[in-house]
This record gives C-alpha cells, structure tokens and sequence, in this order.
C-alpha cells in the first residue's frame, strides 16, 4: 500500500509516495527549496508544490522541523516564528484538500529506523539523531517513541547545541571532518550522560557519509551506526504516520 510522505526541512520541501509496507519510496522523490521567510503560507504553498508533482489525490503525512502537538506546532527553530501556535495540519489539510497527518520531523525519521532500519528489533533506550539545518531528536524506549524531545536545543558549552554540531555549522565554518566530529563526540557524549542510550542512529543527508566521521568520534560507550534510510527516513515516517492514522488511498 503507498502513501504519500512529506519532510519539511530548513533547506528543502521533499517527499514521494511509500510503500508503508516495505518502508521504501514507491517512486523517486521529488524536492523544492524550502522558501525564505519560511512563512506557513509559503510552505504550504511548497507542499502543495510537490504533492501536485505526483498527482496524488488521498491522505498526507507531513513532518515539521519542532514541536507538534495535535497538529499545532508549539515551536519553530529554522523557520518563521509565525508558525508557533499554527494548526499545521488544518492549514495543509486544506492547501492539499485532503486529510493530513503532521509529526516532528525527527520523530518520523526515527519511526522509520526502528520499523525498517538501523534500529529494528533494538531494545532499551534509542536515540535518533538527524543532522542538518539543525539537529533533531527522537528517543525511543523498548520500541515507543517518546515524542518531541528536541534534544538539539540541549546546552553544550554555553551554547545550543545544533548551534556548534549541526551540518549547516560545518559547512558554514569550514569544519574538517575531524574537527566536526569532536564537535558531534561531545554532543553524544552529553545525551548519553543524561539517557545512557544503548545505541545512537545518525540520520540527515550527512549519514550517506557516515564513513567520513563515525569512526572520528570518541568517548561515547553506546553503539553509534548511520541510519539505513539516510535522507529519506523522513518522507517514510511521515507516510507510516499518516497510514496508522487512517484508511491511505493507494496510487
């Protein structure tokens, strides 16, 4: 059964049809920047955009980079504040003229790790992390999902933390693989003083270069893997949401 899936990012609006049942896109993605101000109105407008791309008619899921809580955003890190207080899902829903199901985006790339991925079958506590814009955060303990964590926003070294690991900080200072990855080190170092996870999944664009900096990172005891799903766990999860939430029309 496909349904359709759609990660809003700080950078870029992406998403395809899934097949929810193998956790894979039915169809090659489809992406459009993110617009600047990242207004709702604008997003919406990106959304529709992609959505269009596939002639899709049926039910959405959609991520969004902060807290949602009942499809209302609670916050809005690397978008427009305009979107705190947003009934999301309403306002998609009408943009798409069909049912839509709005997540954190870093708890549906998680949803999707654990269901199809790196953390399949995994028990205890798991942290997903996905790096990019910022750095986003979903918690998983014996498989539930503990949502909205925003374990980016965590201090580190007085300052927020996706402010000093994020992917956008490293290609915005010049950051050398190894000196990004000291960087991420002591970030995982401080989530695994406060949860004691037994394995970290690394998610974003940057996990298809997992190769590059996974092994650079030191004084974390937990198993730290990329995610299996890189980029697209996003689009999935979305879509695994929206398919729980209802009847999914297939394409």
């Amino acid at each position: 059964m496909n349904v359709f899936g759609v990660d809003i990012g700080g950078s870029g609006i992406k998403g395809a049809p899934v097949d929810v049942t193998a956790g894979e896109l039915a169809e090659e993605r489809f992406k459009v920047l993110t617009p600047h101000p990242a207004t709702p109105d604008a997003v919406a407008d990106g959304v529709r955009q992609v959505v269009d791309h596939f002639g899709w008619q049926g039910p959405v899921g959609v991520t969004f980079p902060g807290v949602v809580v009942g499809g209302v955003t609670r916050t809005a890190a690397n978008v427009s504040k305009k979107w705190i207080g947003q009934d999301v899902a309403g306002l998609l829903g009408e943009r798409l003229e069909a049912p839509v199901t709005v997540l954190n985006d870093a708890d549906a790339a998680g949803l999707a790790e654990m269901a199809f991925g790196a953390g399949r079958g995994r028990g205890g506590t798991v942290v997903v992390l996905t790096f990019g814009t910022g750095i986003g955060s979903a918690v998983f303990i014996d498989g539930r999902l503990v949502p909205n964590t925003e374990l980016g926003h965590l201090e580190l070294q007085g300052h927020d933390a996706e402010t000093r690991a994020s992917t956008r900080v490293k290609e915005e200072e010049g950051l050398t693989w190894s000196r990004w990855a000291k960087r991420v080190g002591r970030y995982l170092a401080h989530v695994e003083m406060l949860l004691s996870p037994a394995l970290f999944v690394i998610g974003g664009g940057v996990s298809r270069k997992a190769e590059k900096f996974l092994p650079l990172i030191e004084g974390v005891s937990a198993d730290i893997v990329p995610a299996r799903l890189e980029n697209n766990a996003g689009i999935v999860g979305a879509a695994m949401a929206a398919s729980a939430a209802g009847p999914a029309v297939a394409s």
